[in-house]
């Protein structure tokens, strides 16, 4: 009861409703009634109680869907803090880890789907039966008509019903957006819910918004879901259309008492009736496809509190008596105090290895300074001026030779830039730090010896050029190498003043290196702060963990110790990793009163002090946490506390701070006897947080963020909160903003980069009036946060680390946490996780990167990011879009070790991350797509015609030239029968060669004249009839290679009567796949004889063979090899044009295998029309590289030249895998005018000869022969290829205009072919978006979204063209887009059969127009394409008319109501990466399967999948379901060259394509 009831409970419900409800409950769990019963009586049962709920505290109702009982245990049981010590992540939070246990055992009750690698990540029940159809890829046909009464039923329940409901929606949301990611924690919902029924009535007015696309603000404050995820919440958009009706209905059965307005209510019912669109156009006009924006949520929290006031510092006590410059601190104690020791350097076992004093740092510097002044020259000149930037390249582990190097730079008045030593050609984010010394001008680098030598060498022994780094001189500054000064030498350096002293550079998010300038003034007042702050005093010590080349290590360790005489033990991070307890026991060792480290150090120390009995911290005041601002630093200080207050540390010692490289240090905890106000905690609640907003939380809600304060400002300075965006309006006191400060001792610029350094430092923040709050310019510290009670500063995040998802913002470093507090968690090698944003489709998505342990199973890495998810999910309310694993070590690292997270970010962006896992999950983030289309009612036909007439568009048909008026008809009658033509040429020119047959080498091995071809047709008549015993009208199937065997089997069926039907013949090496398409079509030809050669006789037979197929069920199988040489009596003539002819059988790319039947009339005139077109004569030779099996490759094989008289020059297309320039070689030997090839045989020439285009021409081969070169094609003509062709052939003679594409079909294999006359082909660019609502819209090229369309030729003559709507069959206008309907006397005359699709009937070859000239019968080709008239004109001098083919409707995708082309998915996918060798997209269920052939590493494979998903949501609006990665080859191709995506399909669902990786995307 608990689980479901929870809601309900508070509510005083009447005993004996209580005692009937646990009757039920019993009931149900005894399995006497089924779940839907128990929520239908229950419902009734509460029905009149509904209204009492809204007494219920909301937070109850809305926040908490913790069970009951579960709720009051987690309340009583106090918060205990887990033993830590044999942890070895980074950072721990416990407050954390025990949130995200909660979170995810909550999910577990849910049963979430786990997503997992290699196996159908759909678990479809769940989804099936409780969601709408999920929008975000509903294809009509394909799964999305589901159960009509579900929704209704399910939005009609009361509240309790809408609760499981939503719970089942969560349960199925891995492959649904529908489920909205906000639906699955209870802590996203708003604080004050409406009631149960109200919620309802947003539901269902919800349903009637998505139907009509109406603006959506209706029923704001409604819907009690986050507004970033409300859309996708019930969107209906997918219900089958006859049952949109019910669904709407509902709206009238919201209950009576609910408090919606009766105003809303009637706008709903309005809103019902769709409305009329304007007459003025007579086409209904689609929205345009706009991305949701998101509209904010009435309901989120919003700041309450008064305008904050500017914080004052206490004053910066100038009367110390201390030096009044830096130099003259280090002037006055080198020489008064040179014995006192200034720095202890460490080495990795932890031994001192050198103790610098302050009379050796002094003297050495002063030696530095000399030698940078005076002994470096070149040209007589010296090398450096006052004022110049010089590199400082120090290791980490020597502090003294930095130290040396820096105060010797600012003794020069140079400036020092201290930078990390590079340790290879390809450091992480060097390239940006080459950019920063460049710009600073820097030209010179310091460094020690032992660096100089460890550093890259180039093979002349210098030190490398770095990538984007200037040329620098390199200066070792070790002792014997510097000129000792004259004793009167001293320099003039001047250290007051605005004059830059160092400049310290910092990485910003995007991954640009900046310097920020450090003047002299801002230095010394920096160091006064901090020892006022901090109370050093003279002679103390410090341990220091931090690098002291930037940062807070620099300001404590090189320069305030410096002012106050202090003593620093620097300790090397290599000796920290080596053993973490180090710092401890030098502070111990030292007496050290101030130590200076990272939550980090205090967490590795943690897990190493088991065994450490003896240590003492009893001597320290002040342990500063440098990170003090970070979410996990929390943690880390009070277990550090926990376990070493009994060693001596006192709680108030512990003082974090927060700093950035722009403001430097920000604000500092004090010890209370340095006047610091007791540390305060702030539980505030995430959602608040992601809003902007504090809200404080009760510490056992799960969605909370703990911090810590960061103690008081600065002395001296002013600080004050300014809004995020946009102007910079002074925060409320409960709101977020960015930590402003005005400061003497903050940095000045960036260096060069005046732009942003106003923004930056010269800010002016403002109250909600526009006044100024100072007339001093603020510097923003890049650090979020608020000021708490007693003043103090709370940090509760970084601009950098700011992701806006939505309108929400989170913060990259609270992501971390939670994912670091998941179990297992050992899972993460080092702690080691990535949080960044990347973005797409106009929107951040968080990607989180983590490097996991070298042992991990596939099963582990899966279980720990399905966790991750979920806890993000609770915690954060927030989805992650992408969440990757890589192996251990391997992601770039910063300096000290850490993640260099612009860098990985560049890498993921650039596909060179190589993870070993990915999980994507689109489906649940990505929540701003566009409305899927709703199908708008149909214009009628003759509405659509007016409207054309009215617009001034002509009808979009047009024709090829007449037929009757070009030959005289005496000798069209002479030719209506190919076996009269083939005797007549046999009597009249019996020597006339028609076929020369060429090998791979260019040899001819068999040539065919007239009378040749007539006798070898004559035996084969001869062999049917006596061997085969066949009849007039039989089926015969011919089983060739391409040849002239296969011509004379034609002509001697011909001859006979038999109807002859070509087939491929097996492939020997692949008899398992090939031979049962044979023998299928043998079978539904039902051919009573197989024509063959020997060879292939023999193989049909085959032991190989009957492993495929059954070879007993072979019709009669006759070898025409050595058939006698035999007349035949007489030669059967038909006894009318219209008898069957031949039968064209060809597999389409649906992988539908249909065969069409062809007249003896349709033969011929198909032959006339060509003849025509091509302007072919006996005198001409052509040149033909295709597969003589089907279509037009077929006609132009074996029929034209019989008709025409021609010569061809046959080249079997397989010749060219052994020799690729064959084809070529034979166009310019021939000197052919005319060629045809398909798009496999252009694209093999191209890639093939790219580089040998040279060596062709020395070997003679030149194009210019060529008139005409056109593609045989099924499709819209691919103008990337067919123009690369032409630029990389143009060396041989190619004219630019020769290369253009035929268009053919099934039930019209010829209909456009450019021929030798009339205009060359035009290109037109559409818009892509306006074809997905099946309209075109012309754009200029170049333009967004445009692609170009090359027309398909020349319309042949006796053709006419019209283009159809696809449902009303009315005819559409010029420039419309619509299915391409054909009339000629060379269509075919019907589909013999047509196997595996029986419902593909005769109206494909008998269509007429519902509308205008409906008489014409014509034929459907399936085909999507449009008719534009343009400026050129034809032979007769009319306008010509183009035909533009844009793709096979049977290929299609309806994704979202919108219909899609293969071709511009694959295209934008291909172009993502430049591994992606070929690609194929289909839809499975409702899902879009990508598949992409690798061309590369495997390793790589795991890197396409975030690309393949990015290119397709940001082109195409569409997520991606599954991306397969397979090998190069897998994807099938046609003989045309086209792809094969159903087989690709068949193949993905039997698992046959032995893939490389399977990503479901969530």
């Amino acid at each position: 009861m608990a689980d479901r009831g929870c809601p309900l409970e508070a509510a005083p419900l009447p005993a004996e409703v209580l005692e009937s409800l646990a009757e039920l409950e019993l009931e149900l769990s005894e399995g006497d009634i089924t779940q839907k019963g128990y929520e239908k009586k229950r419902a009734k049962l509460l029905a009149r109680y509904i209204p009492l709920i809204q007494g219920v505290d909301p937070g109850l109702q809305t926040e908490n869907r913790i069970p009951g009982p579960l709720l009051t245990a987690a309340t009583a049981k106090p918060q205990k803090s887990r033993p830590t010590n044999s942890r070895d992540e980074r950072f721990r939070s416990d407050v954390h880890s025990e949130a995200v246990q909660a979170a995810l055992a909550k999910y577990k009750e849910r049963k979430m789907p786990m997503p997992s690698k290699r196996r159908s990540a759909l678990v479809h029940s769940s989804v099936e039966t409780y969601t709408p159809p999920d929008t975000s890829s509903a294809s009509e046909d394909e799964g999305s008509l589901r159960r009509p009464g579900r929704l209704t039923s399910a939005l009609l329940q009361s509240h309790s019903g809408i609760e499981p409901w939503l719970d089942r929606v969560i349960q199925g949301s891995s492959t649904s957006s529908s489920a909205s990611s906000t639906s699955s924690h209870p802590g996203g919902r708003p604080a004050a819910a409406p009631s149960a029924s109200t919620a309802l009535a947003g539901l269902t007015a919800h349903a009637h918004i998505d139907l009509h696309s109406a603006p959506p603000d209706v029923t704001t404050g409604l819907v009690e879901h986050s507004p970033s995820e409300r859309p996708q919440m019930a969107s209906v958009g997918g219900i089958p259309r006859g049952h949109g009706r019910n669904v709407l209905e509902t709206a009238d059965g919201v209950p009576v008492n609910s408090r919606v307005s009766s105003k809303i209510q009637q706008l709903l019912n309005t809103l019902k009736r769709p409305k009329r669109p304007p007459l003025k156009e007579f086409f209904v006009d689609d929205f345009e496809e706009l991305l949701e924006v998101q509209q904010p949520d009435p309901n989120q929290p919003k700041p309450e509190g008064d305008q904050m006031a500017v914080l004052k510092g206490e004053p910066l006590s100038a009367g110390t008596s201390g030096p009044l410059s830096l130099l003259g601190a280090l002037q006055l104690w080198g020489t008064t105090q040179p014995k006192a020791p200034c720095l202890t350097a460490l080495d990795t076992s932890g031994k001192a290895t050198c103790t610098l004093t302050y009379g050796k740092l002094w003297s050495r510097s002063l030696k530095l300074a000399y030698t940078l002044l005076n002994k470096l020259t070149s040209k007589n000149e010296p090398l450096l001026n006052p004022g110049d930037r010089v590199a400082l390249v120090f290791p980490n582990s020597d502090p003294v030779m930095f130290m040396v190097a820096f105060y010797g730079c600012l003794l020069a008045e140079l400036v020092p830039v201290p930078i990390e030593v590079p340790l290879t050609r390809k450091d992480a984010g060097s390239q940006q730090v080459g950019f920063l010394l460049g710009s600073c001008g820097v030209t010179l680098a310091l460094t020690t010896d032992a660096c100089q030598k460890g550093l890259p060498k180039a093979p002349t022994g210098e030190v490398a050029t770095f990538k984007g780094w200037p040329p620098l001189a390199w200066l070792v500054i070790d002792g014997k190498h510097l000129t000792k000064p004259p004793k009167d030498w001293y320099p003039l350096a001047q250290d007051t003043g605005s004059r830059t002293a160092y400049i310290e550079y910092k990485t910003s998010k995007e991954g640009s290196t900046v310097g920020v300038t450090v003047s002299h003034s801002s230095m010394l007042a920096q160091c006064q702060a901090l020892t006022q702050a901090c109370g050093y005093t003279e002679a103390e010590t410090l341990t220091n963990v931090l690098d002291f080349k930037r940062d807070a290590g620099l300001w404590h360790g090189v320069l305030t110790s410096v002012m106050n005489r202090m003593h620093v033990i620097s300790i090397p991070y290599a000796l920290m990793k080596v053993n973490p307890l180090s710092w401890i026991q030098k502070v111990c060792s030292y007496k050290a009163r101030a130590a200076l480290v990272k939550s980090r150090d205090m967490h590795w120390s943690l897990l190493a002090q088991r065994g450490q009995r003896d240590v003492c911290l009893s001597s320290l005041r002040m342990l500063i946490v440098a990170d003090g601002a970070n979410p996990w630093s929390i943690s880390s200080c009070d277990a550090f506390l926990n376990v070493f207050q009994s060693r001596g540390l006192r709680p108030e010692v512990i003082c974090p701070c927060a700093s950035s490289p722009e403001a430097l240090t920000v604000a500092i905890r004090r010890p209370p006897d340095l006047g610091g106000s007791p540390p305060r905690k702030a539980v505030l609640s995430m959602n608040g947080l992601s809003y902007g907003v504090i809200r404080v939380d009760a510490e056992e809600k799960l969605s909370v963020l703990t911090v810590q304060d960061v103690g008081q400002v600065m002395p001296g300075a002013s600080v004050c909160v300014v809004k995020v965006d946009g102007a910079p309006y002074l925060c409320k006191t409960d709101e977020i903003g960015e930590i402003c400060v005005n400061s003497v001792a903050t940095g000045t610029a960036y260096y060069g980069l005046l732009g942003i350094t106003k923004n930056i430092f010269e800010t002016v923040p403002v109250t909600a009036d526009g006044v100024p709050v100072s007339d001093r310019p603020f510097t923003r510290t890049g650090l979020l946060g608020f000021v708490g009670p007693d003043n103090l500063v709370f940090v509760v995040g970084k601009l950098d680390g700011l992701m806006v998802v939505g309108v929400r913002r989170h913060n990259a470093d609270d992501v971390v946490a939670t994912a670091l507090a998941v179990e297992p968690m050992k899972f993460v090698y080092r702690g080691r996780i990535a949080v960044f944003s990347v973005t797409v489709l106009h929107d951040d998505r968080i990607v989180l990167v983590a490097e996991q342990r070298p042992e991990a199973s596939e099963e582990d890495s899966f279980q720990w990011m399905s966790r991750v998810l979920q806890a993000i999910d609770s915690i954060h309310q927030v989805g992650v879009y992408c969440l990757a694993l890589v192996p251990a070590n391997t992601l770039p690292k910063a300096p000290l070790g850490g993640i260099h997270i612009s860098e990985t970010k560049q890498r993921f962006l650039e596909g060179t991350l190589h993870p070993c896992n990915v999980l994507m999950c689109p489906h649940t983030c990505v929540t701003n797509l566009p409305k899927p289309r709703q199908k708008q009612p149909e214009v009628g036909p003759a509405s659509m015609i007016v409207g054309n007439l009215v617009a001034g568009k002509r009808i979009a048909q047009a024709s090829g030239r007449e037929l009757a008026h070009l030959e005289d008809s005496d000798q069209a009658r002479k030719f209506l029968f190919l076996a009269d033509v083939l005797q007549w040429r046999a009597h009249t020119t019996p020597d006339h060669p028609l076929f020369l047959l060429l090998n791979a080498k260019g040899t001819v091995t068999s040539t065919a004249t007239c009378i040749q071809l007539h006798k070898r047709a004559e035996r084969v008549a001869a062999a049917l009839m006596e061997k085969g015993r066949l009849d007039a009208g039989d089926h015969v199937a011919l089983v060739y290679p391409p040849g002239v065997d296969l011509i004379a089997a034609f002509y001697g069926c011909l001859y006979c009567g038999c109807v002859p039907v070509t087939v491929r013949p097996p492939h020997p090496q692949n008899l398992g796949t090939t031979l049962p398409t044979v023998k299928m079509i043998v079978e539904v030809s039902k051919s009573a004889c197989v024509l063959s050669t020997q060879a292939i006789t023999r193989l049909l037979k085959s032991k190989e063979a009957a492993a495929a197929v059954d070879v007993r069920t072979w019709p009669t199988i006759l070898d025409t090899d050595d058939i006698p040489k035999k007349k035949v009596a007489s030669i059967f003539r038909p006894p009318s044009p219209d008898v069957l002819a031949y039968l064209d059988f060809s597999v389409s790319t649906t992988g539908i295998l249909a065969g069409v039947k062809m007249s003896h009339a349709a033969t011929s005139a198909l032959c006339r029309s060509i003849k025509l077109q091509c302007e072919l004569y006996p005198s001409r030779q052509i040149a033909i590289c295709l597969d003589p099996y089907c279509g037009l490759g077929f006609a132009l094989w074996c029929l034209c030249s019989v008709y025409s008289g021609h010569q061809s020059v046959l080249v079997p297309p397989l010749e060219l895998e052994s020799n690729v320039s064959l084809w070529l070689s034979a166009v310019s030997q021939y000197k052919a005018r005319v060629t045809f090839c398909s798009y496999s045989v252009m694209e093999m020439c191209t890639k093939g000869l790219g580089a040998q285009t040279g060596a062709l021409r020395m070997k003679g081969v030149n194009l210019s022969c060529v008139r005409t070169c056109m593609v045989v094609a099924e499709e819209r003509p691919r103008i990337s290829l067919t123009q690369s062709f032409s630029k990389l052939f143009k060396d041989l003679g190619l004219p630019a205009r020769a290369v253009s594409t035929t268009f053919g079909c099934r039930v019209n294999v010829a209909i456009c072919l450019q021929g030798t006359t009339g205009p060359d082909p035009t290109t037109v660019y559409v818009d892509m978006r306006a074809l997905r609502h099946d309209r075109v819209r012309l754009v200029e090229r170049g333009s967004p979204h445009s692609l170009p369309l090359m027309e398909s030729g020349k319309i042949l003559p006796g053709v006419k063209v019209i283009i159809a709507h696809t449902e009303t069959k009315g005819p559409l206008g010029d420039s419309h887009l619509g299915e391409i309907w054909v009339s000629s006397p060379h269509n075919a005359t019907g589909y013999y059969t047509v196997y595996g699709e029986e419902t593909l009937h005769a109206d494909h070859f008998s269509a007429r127009l519902s509308f205008g000239d409906t008489q014409t019968v014509w034929a459907r080709t399936g085909y999507l394409g449009f008719l534009r008239r343009t400026e050129l004109t034809d032979a007769s001098g009319e306008r010509h008319d183009a035909l533009y083919v844009v793709g096979s409707l049977d290929e299609t995708l309806e994704l979202r109501g919108m219909r899609y082309h293969p071709i511009d998915i694959e295209t934008s996918v291909i172009r993502a990466h430049r591994s992606i060798a070929e690609c194929a997209v289909f839809t499975w269920t409702n899902l879009l399967v990508v598949v992409v052939e690798l061309d590369g590493l495997e390793q790589d494979a795991l890197d396409l999948v975030a690309l393949v998903t990015n290119v397709v949501l940001e082109e195409h609006y569409l997520v991606v379901g599954v991306v397969v990665i397979v090998d190069p080859g897998v994807i099938p191709i046609n003989s045309r060259g086209e792809k094969q995506r159903m087989h690709l399909r068949d193949g993905f669902l039997a698992d046959q394509l032995d893939p490389i990786y399977v990503a479901y995307n969530m």
